[in-house]
């Protein structure tokens, strides 16, 4: 060839080599351009591909022995050979690269993640004996041409090792990761042909191993994933030190708390049959990827695919059905749980056709989830999958108010509509995932104040409820769990709670049979509903004990079928008091019996109203200053135990007994105990956290130290480990947390153990006395009821204190009219607009005068049935009141002032019985 034909061809070659890198260029640039287009999700993706392009380009080359491009491994010329890279560090490059719109070889394979590109199964014991035609090609020196491993429109296969032994042929399973479904999207568009993604969808969709394969992590990338979630996929966003950190320097952002500044929840995973509270580490399913990959395929009209998803979905929950109950060795664990992930992420799980049949379908089939699966489930929607917990939650939800209403039909048992039990069942799972996500506390707090319970030498046993083997297996408690991720309240069901009936729920409940009982599955309950679970348990045992004293009486040992108080009016605490202590001695299983009140010298049945005065009163009593059993605090406007009180632990017990009586009699009481105080009676003792609601100030004041973070807070605050407090009469008392606290000042050292040991004498050792009697005389009413199964601690503060919400308006919705009054009559509108504009004391006057009890009932005054009946014409007598059955007798007053002027002396001056 003369010289001038090498000049030419080589003029050529360099025109050909310009234009190619005008190609790439412009190529790029479209791409980029593209980028900045799309949604985040897009930008993610598209971005995430380019960069593993320069990636493989800069670790493994494209396989050209004579490429010249100086960012190639292939090059003889590529100017990072003496640097040797680490992933990292070629990450970090690969990103400068893309930055800077370097070359790009043409024939360089666009892999795909090798943690699924290489996922070919042989289908013999030995790896060996894999075809070498059926090994994945990878381009190489000697055969530039390679075809590319670009994603095509047909689906990249993997080989199932599920296939018999006697067969060597590999059996192709398709299976999905985000770039293909964009590649699928993409090319579908395009031609405006849906029909692959489709087929694709029915073929993942419906196959178990198929599915279970998909989205998985993907390692190799994962120092491009960690840089790429630093800018949200958007490369514009990345900071110097971002792209550094991947080169080994320190990255300055690694102390940061995750996701809303909670603790890091990626703890390395461990189930044991002790149980354990660890999170897992990473999942195999990338719960990230998948999420995009919903969005975009769901930006696509849904009707194009969604029967087709469905059927695949309802197909899929089939087949996992039936591995479940057969227990085959099929699948891992791993599987499945990466199967109901990936499933429970689609967004339109609860409306439309996924509603009405894929999600029920599924639901029945994760009823026979293993628990090690439910934990392992439980785990992933703890951590990584926490994001997604309020959705799955209203799925479920959605769902079983869809069932209610379908199957509102009379003489028809809700409980056994598989599809709302199995809804519920897997609800749990979300439930432990809650309060696992959520600010959990130590186990350690956990005390068992029943172990040494005895009262004058009897010695008291508490009914112990079998544990549940999901939350054993998690180590979860829900008294453990200081503030949920998602509210407990979104877990309750008003339309369920509305219709099922708690008495044969309760019956279930009790039943040996193995039948399904809402009263396992409490969370799901309102609490005015499981108040009537606990309310037909009191009153089974109330009934019980009349059938054994009237089978005594046959017997010839009389003895009374009720719990029988007589007291004076001015010695109530000390008649009380007298009374319950000699029947708790003699037989503290009377306790039991259905509390009758007598009043001496006044006439009245106890039908309830008595019984509720009679609480009333003796809680005026007890928190009466005089009596010195019980300290206020002002900041908080509650009460707390008296750690200097001078009465013994007898009487404490009695006032226990108290508290559990109006329990269980259904009575709502006037007690002002701080939220720690029904953290302590389920079992778990008080600390730090537990001060801001009983005493706001020194909670504030211990938080200050807390959050100094100076060399000097022994000069500032100048605490020691000596306290003071004090005693009834003033005098101060000082306590040494340790010993010779008075020496050791609080640091940044030791700050910490200063605050929780405070916060531990106030709550738990200096009335630890007082407490344990108390609890004594709590338990020695409720132990057999099943108190704790059903309520958390903030329940039981509702079920003991009413609600809150003071709204005469509900009231006035809720009441009923008799007599000849209606809601139209004169008096009765001029009734409810005094009523409303009365003062708070007033309406708790009026709610006391008229029900024998000033607080809101649990559920709010709509559960409260208020009735106003007729008494007669006008006339100068004042209204009265049934207090038994909430009823207002009301004359019809002939002027709206005389009507104001008779119902405030009667509010005033209503103690007592036959006041006219």
């Amino acid at each position: 060839m003369s010289t001038s034909d090498k000049d030419t061809v080589q003029d050529e070659a360099s025109r050909s080599d310009q234009e190619a890198s005008s190609s790439t260029a412009n190529a790029d640039n479209n791409e980029a351009e593209s980028i900045d287009n799309k949604e985040d999700e897009m930008k993610r993706a598209a971005a995430k591909k380019l960069i593993e392009r320069y990636f493989y380009q800069l670790t493994d080359g494209c396989g050209n022995s004579n490429c010249n491009n100086v960012y190639c491994a292939s090059s003889k010329t590529f100017l990072f050979k003496v640097k040797n890279l680490s992933p990292n560090e070629a990450a970090a490059q690969a990103i400068q690269l893309f930055s800077q719109d370097a070359r790009l070889c043409e024939r360089h394979p666009n892999k795909m993640p090798r943690t699924q590109n290489q996922l070919v199964l042989p289908t013999s014991n030995s790896a060996q004996e894999q075809s070498e035609s059926e090994k994945p090609k990878t381009p190489s020196a000697e055969n530039p041409h390679t075809p590319s491993n670009d994603v095509k429109l047909s689906l990249c296969t993997e080989s199932s090792s599920k296939n018999s032994k006697d067969t060597k042929a590999n059996v192709t399973v398709p299976y999905l990761t985000e770039e293909r479904l964009y590649e699928i999207i993409d090319k579908c568009e395009e031609k405006q042909c849906f029909a692959p993604l489709i087929r694709m969808l029915g073929e993942v969709y419906s196959d178990m191993t198929s599915l279970s394969k998909s989205f998985l992590q993907n390692d190799v990338n994962s120092p491009i994933d960690a840089i790429l979630d630093k800018a949200g996929g958007d490369l514009t966003r990345l900071k110097k030190e971002d792209v550094r950190s991947l080169e080994g320097e320190k990255d300055k952002d690694e102390d940061m708390r995750s996701l809303e500044g909670e603790k890091d929840k990626d703890e390395d995973s461990c189930l044991s049959s002790s149980g354990c509270n660890s999170r897992q580490k990473k999942l195999p399913v990338d719960l990230s990827s998948v999420r995009r990959a919903y969005n975009a395929l769901f930006k696509i009209k849904s009707s194009v695919f969604e029967s087709a998803l469905v059927n695949a979905l309802v197909t899929l929950a089939g087949y996992l059905q039936v591995e479940l109950q057969r227990k085959h060795d099929t699948y891992t664990t791993e599987d499945i749980v990466n199967i109901l992930l990936i499933v429970f992420e689609i967004p339109a799980l609860g409306s439309g056709e996924f509603l009405e049949t894929a999600l029920p379908a599924l639901c029945r089939a994760t009823t026979y989830l293993p628990t090690e699966v439910q934990a392992q489930l439980a785990l992933a929607w703890s951590s990584p999958g926490r994001k997604s917990m309020r959705s799955i939650l209203e799925n479920l939800q959605q769902l079983i108010t869809l069932r209610v209403i379908l199957s509102n039909i009379p003489n028809i048992d809700i409980q056994d509509d598989n599809v709302i039990t199995s809804a519920t069942k897997l609800m749990k799972v979300v439930y432990y995932s809650n309060i696992l996500a959520g600010v959990m506390e130590s186990p350690e707090l956990r005390e068992d104040y029943s172990m040494d319970d005895s009262y004058n030498g009897l010695k008291l046993t508490r009914t112990q409820l079998p544990p549940d083997p999901l939350a054993t297996l998690l180590g979860v408690n829900i008294l453990d769990c200081r503030k949920p991720y998602l509210p407990f309240s979104e877990f309750y069901n008003e339309p369920l709670s509305d219709v099922v009936e708690m008495d044969r729920d309760f019956a279930n409940f009790k039943s040996d049979m193995g039948k399904f009982s809402f009263m396992n599955y409490s969370f799901v309950l309102t609490p005015p509903t499981k108040t009537l679970g606990l309310y037909f348990d009191n009153r089974i045992r109330m009934y019980s004990e009349r059938r054994i004293s009237l089978i005594q009486s046959v017997a010839g040992q009389p003895s009374n079928p009720y719990l029988r108080l007589k007291v004076r009016r001015d010695h109530i605490i000390d008649d009380a008091l007298v009374e319950l202590e000699m029947i708790a001695m003699e037989n503290p299983v009377d306790l039991k019996k259905q509390l009758v009140v007598e009043f001496e010298n006044e006439q009245g049945i106890d039908e309830g109203g008595v019984s509720k005065e009679f609480f009333q009163l003796v809680v005026e009593e007890i928190f009466n200053p005089d009596y010195a059993m019980f300290t206020h605090q002002e900041d908080s406007q509650t009460v707390w135990f008296n750690p200097t009180s001078f009465e013994n632990e007898a009487q404490f017990t009695l006032i226990g007994i108290v508290l559990g009586l109006a329990i269980y009699n259904n009575i709502i009481l006037a007690v002002n105990f701080p939220m720690v105080l029904y953290r302590k009676l389920m079992g778990k003792r008080g600390s730090f956290e537990d001060l801001a609601e009983w005493n706001p100030t020194l909670y504030n004041s211990l938080k200050q130290i807390l959050e100094y973070n100076e060399p000097d807070l022994e000069d500032v605050f100048m605490q020691t480990f000596r306290v003071s407090y004090q005693d009834v009469f003033g005098t101060v008392i000082n306590h040494d947390l340790k010993e010779n606290g008075d020496q050791i000042n609080v640091t940044q050292e030791n700050k910490y153990e200063f605050v929780d040991m405070y916060a531990d004498f106030l709550l738990n050792k200096s009335v630890d006395k007082q407490f344990r009697a108390f609890y004594k005389g709590f338990q020695m009413v409720t132990d057999e009821s099943p108190l704790e199964l059903l309520f958390r601690p903030e329940e039981v503060e509702l079920l003991i204190c009413g609600s809150k919400n003071f709204d005469f308006y509900e009231l006035e919705d809720a009441t009923e009219y008799d007599g000849g009054y209606t809601t139209d009559t004169p008096i009765i509108k001029q009734f409810w607009e005094l009523a409303h504009a009365f003062s708070t004391e007033e309406k708790r006057k009026l709610l006391q005068f008229t029900t024998g009890s000033d607080r809101v009932p649990l559920g709010g005054f709509s559960k409260l049935k208020l009735v106003i009946a007729k008494n007669g014409p006008d006339s100068d007598r004042l209204p009265t009141a049934h207090t038994c059955f909430n009823v207002l007798l009301l004359p019809e007053y002939s002027s709206k002032e005389k009507l104001k002027d008779r119902l405030v002396k009667a509010i005033n001056y209503y103690q007592g019985f036959g006041m006219l």
